[in-house]
């Protein structure tokens, strides 16, 4: 039996499409063992149901840092990670080749390249996984190339599928009660508000998209996880509660996938990670894009501009996404028709690719085939 090591970047976005990869190749008799550090090792088991326990071990080995050291300083988490991962991932790969089921492939996320050259140095096959978008892959590789001639100084994606829209890897407990909530509303009724596990407001602007929802009219369901503000504690405009309601459900963690599906979801609210991107158009939900971090952006230029199934917000002066532009970017997708017909066709050129006897699915045959094979060289 093949055995592969999966070992994912330190973070929300890359660690649920990497379980979601390992859950695949369990469903075809390989065997998996996902790394995590040890920090998110207890966040991830502590939200996961285990169905998977027979051929997925989990385990973990430490990013290097202090248990009370910041790790959204990417900079120093990514330093660390360097000096001591790549040591303990080559203990442990050993450890596991003194058992019964020895380590015929290791796989690493994209942003996890050391992993790969341990992979080399042991001698054994190495496969990279790509967690975000093949657009934002492409100018990666292609850096150089772009470099010299001055220009900077898609098929294949795997996710839950609608069938069963079960993730793993969430660092947070889902609040399933919101889908009950969901319930008592009309089709294509409910804004869903989510940005994902990085993104940070300051006070100012975090208010701002509170009234700008609440001046919508319409009803919400924001997913406000912790830490999310730059103040210790979360902090809604004075008298907020009372004043949205019964029309407005605060969440800490949703169950994403479930909700995007949810007939009562009308446009998605994102931070248009590649995970979010994926899930709403696989559900045919128009999106307002809020854009954060790195591929976020290029993800709201083909929600935008390509498939036309969203829109973006414009900043004022002072750079602010304010509760007008909020309510008056609502009123545009939720009224104009267009965009939902743009997004269910998506949906439906998506759907096709990826299910059974689709590219997708092909491709990943022949990846499983190509670990299955002791005759490949490593």
């Amino acid at each position: 039996m093949a055995h592969v090591i999966i070992i994912p970047y330190p973070a929300q976005g890359h660690v649920i499409p990497m379980m979601e990869l390992g859950q695949r190749l369990v469903d075809q008799g390989v065997r998996v063992t996902f790394v995590n550090t040890e920090i998110n090792h207890k966040l991830v088991t502590s939200t996961w149901t285990e169905k998977y326990k027979e051929l997925m071990h989990m385990v973990s080995i430490p990013d290097g840092l202090d248990a009370w050291e910041d790790r959204s300083d990417l900079g120093a988490l990514t330093e660390s990670i360097l000096k001591t991962m790549p040591g303990k991932l080559e203990e442990l790969i050993e450890m596991v080749n003194e058992g019964a089921h020895k380590v015929t492939c290791v796989i690493a996320d994209g942003c996890a390249a050391w992993a790969v050259r341990v992979a080399k140095k042991i001698g054994t096959k190495r496969a990279i996984f790509w967690p975000a978008s093949v657009a934002s892959l492409a100018p990666a590789l292609s850096i150089r190339k772009l470099t010299d001639e001055g220009i900077i100084d898609s098929k294949g994606p795997l996710l839950a599928s609608n069938r069963l829209a079960d993730q793993a890897g969430h660092f947070w407990q889902e609040d399933f009660t919101c889908l009950k909530w969901l319930d008592q509303f009309p089709v294509c009724s409910v804004i869903y508000i989510a940005f994902g596990s990085f993104t940070i407001f300051d006070q100012k602007q975090f208010e701002e998209l509170a009234f700008g929802l609440e001046l919508s009219g319409k009803p919400f369901l924001w997913v406000v996880r912790p830490g999310m503000t730059k103040e210790t504690t979360t902090n809604y405009p004075d008298g907020y509660m009372e004043r949205v309601g019964s029309r407005g459900r605060i969440v800490s963690w949703a169950p994403q996938q479930k909700v995007l599906a949810h007939p009562s979801v009308a446009c998605f609210m994102s931070h248009c990670g590649w995970n979010s991107t994926l899930e709403g158009v696989t559900n045919g939900v128009p999106f307002l894009c809020w854009p954060y971090i790195s591929d976020q952006f290029s993800n709201k230029t083909y929600i935008c501009d390509i498939w036309k199934n969203g829109v973006g917000f414009e900043r004022d002066e002072a750079g602010l996404i304010t509760r007008g532009e909020i309510k008056s970017k609502l009123e545009n997708v939720l009224g104009d028709k267009t965009f939902k017909a743009k997004a269910m066709d998506l949906k439906e050129r998506i759907i096709s690719d990826v299910e059974e006897g689709g590219s997708s699915h092909k491709n990943l045959n022949i990846f499983i085939d190509w670990i299955q094979d002791k005759d490949t060289n490593a």
